[in-house]
């Protein structure tokens, strides 16, 4: 989907004057007062725009609206290992196993993201937010480490928070392995599911949307669930979940290389097959037989994502000491506990005043850049950041993140233009394009740019005298979601939290920033306005 460019606003202004001039018998009075008032409109470039990246210290990774699982290996950045801390809650607490309980299997099922066409009968499946194909091994642990609901910190007033860097912390409580998944490459394959019809004597055939699915040792289940029926430990959620601490998924390679995938964590089972003896007595005749059943638990509860970063050593002393007072010639960016880019407007020398609406030699506190657009009295028709891609220094085409989201980093809230965007798709990656603007890409589908709306945060700033707060920029994979995540710590200067749907995607971009040399694709502000003649 192509950007659109509209004409500045302007246009109508005139048009509605032209308009009523052209019904002068009608209008005469308000024509004439219109008249004295003559307008002009432009195109103003601001190159104070001061811009510069900051790797992220660790963030909050519970409580996200998707998880990861995988290894990344992007060819700008570096490889990115991102393992799972799961509960596991069951669907029907305390649950009656019946007599001669026989545990027959255990499968868990993580389905993808995916879209489905049917052509006569057969569905073909594309698969969404899976990046690179190279085999990973997936190893399952049970987990010693309690999750708490609650911070004891806070009296038990708050909900208890985990952190992108706890993996070493939920390595040291790693219980017995459940199993080991060799070789996981995902594919887009349906899954067929053989399952016992209970209405006839032959088996039933259940297709499963593309997933992880894989089948687990019956011996452990039989142990931590089974062997339990009608004990405290099965009661309710609250005991099992202390009884049983969880699944610690980690992931290994055996190169750099790998895959990673997104997954809704709510929508992964685990089905537990066996079959009871029922035994009934009819006129004096007692018969026994054996059913078939499945007790059903779900990942979720409380869900953390631990990365393990390999950062490119090149970026990663290019972000040790950014340039905060001029900007940086290289603009990065990276999802995770990745990279976010800060953007500072208005930064200029601050040696005059308004007195009187006249500039005057003294300081005010207030940029002089933003002094002038106020005395000028301009009308912002529409304010643009345009961010164009190094192409240089990344790998393009589907390695690109098609997405970005910028925010007011200071009160960790998004701008006033995401709420009067009115673009209605559905589809995160069509919506709100007018004011995050979809990534452009040429012929060859390497991007160019990111064009990001910001008339509204502007034109408060300088008619409204709203806060000149920095800005944040980040990568996201669904700019439909407007939660944010905390940072461990806070972060000069003055990151508290970020849109949780950058933690959730793994991709990275750099752009050109306001320093570099290459003029034409240097970061700046783009304002159409009018103002009185």
């Amino acid at each position: 989907m192509k950007i659109k460019y509209t004409l500045p606003r302007i246009a109508a202004i005139f048009l509605f004057i032209i308009g009523l001039a052209s019904c002068k018998e009608d209008f005469d009075p308000l024509v004439s007062d219109i008249g004295v008032q003559n307008f002009d409109s432009d195109l103003y470039i601001s190159d104070n725009v001061v811009a510069y990246s900051k790797k992220l210290l660790p963030v909050q990774t519970n409580a996200l609206p998707v998880y990861q699982l995988g290894i990344y290996n992007d060819p700008t950045y570096g490889k990115s290992t991102v393992n799972l801390l799961s509960q596991i809650t069951m669907d029907a607490p305390n649950p009656d196993f019946g007599d001669s309980t026989e545990l027959k299997s255990v499968f868990l099922y993580i389905p993808f993201f995916a879209s489905g066409i049917s052509t006569d009968g057969v569905i073909t499946y594309t698969l969404d937010s899976i990046y690179g194909n190279s085999p990973i091994n997936i190893s399952m642990y049970e987990s010693n480490y309690f999750l708490r609901d609650f911070d004891p910190a806070t009296n038990f007033e708050e909900a208890q928070q985990y952190y992108s860097n706890q993996g070493q912390l939920f390595d040291n409580f790693m219980g017995s392995l459940i199993t080991t998944i060799e070789d996981f490459v995902p594919s887009a394959d349906e899954i067929i599911e053989i399952v016992d019809d209970p209405a006839t004597d032959d088996n039933e055939e259940v297709k499963l949307t593309p997933g992880l699915r894989v089948e687990l040792p019956v011996e452990f289940f039989e142990e931590k669930i089974i062997d339990h029926e009608g004990e405290p430990e099965l009661l309710n959620n609250n005991n099992f979940k202390e009884f049983f601490r969880g699944v610690y998924f980690k992931v290994t390679s055996n190169n750099s290389d790998g895959n990673l995938f997104v997954f809704d964590v709510s929508q992964a089972k685990f089905t537990l097959n066996y079959s009871h003896v029922v035994t009934t007595t009819t006129d004096g005749t007692t018969t026994s037989e054996t059913e078939d059943e499945t007790f059903l638990m779900s990942l979720g509860g409380i869900s953390v994502n631990t990365y393990s970063n390999e950062l490119n050593p090149t970026i990663a002393t290019a972000l040790q000491n950014p340039d905060v007072d001029n900007g940086e010639a290289n603009l990065y960016l990276r999802g995770g506990d990745g990279i976010i880019t800060v953007v500072d407007l208005f930064r200029d020398i601050d040696v005059l005043k308004v007195v009187n609406g006249e500039l005057v030699a003294g300081e005010n506190g207030v940029p002089d850049e933003l002094d002038e657009i106020r005395v000028n009295n301009w009308l912002i028709n529409e304010a643009n950041l345009i961010f164009y891609v190094d192409q240089s220094k990344i790998t393009g085409g589907s390695a690109e993140p098609d997405r970005v989201v910028i925010y007011d980093m200071n009160n960790s809230r998004l701008l006033p233009d995401y709420s009067f965007d009115v673009s209605s798709s559905s589809v995160p990656i069509d919506a709100k394009t007018e004011h995050l603007g979809k990534l452009e890409r040429g012929s060859d589908e390497n991007g160019e740019f990111y064009k990001i709306r910001v008339t509204n945060f502007v034109s408060n700033v300088v008619r409204k005298d709203s806060t000149n707060v920095s800005l944040g920029l980040m990568v996201s994979n669904n700019v439909l979601v407007t939660d944010f995540q905390d940072l461990e710590n806070t972060q000069s200067p003055g990151i508290k939290k970020i849109p949780a749907a950058s933690i959730v995607s793994p991709q990275g971009t750099v752009l050109f920033g306001n320093t570099t040399s290459n003029q034409e694709k240097r970061l700046k502000l783009q304002i159409y306005y009018t103002k009185p003649n």
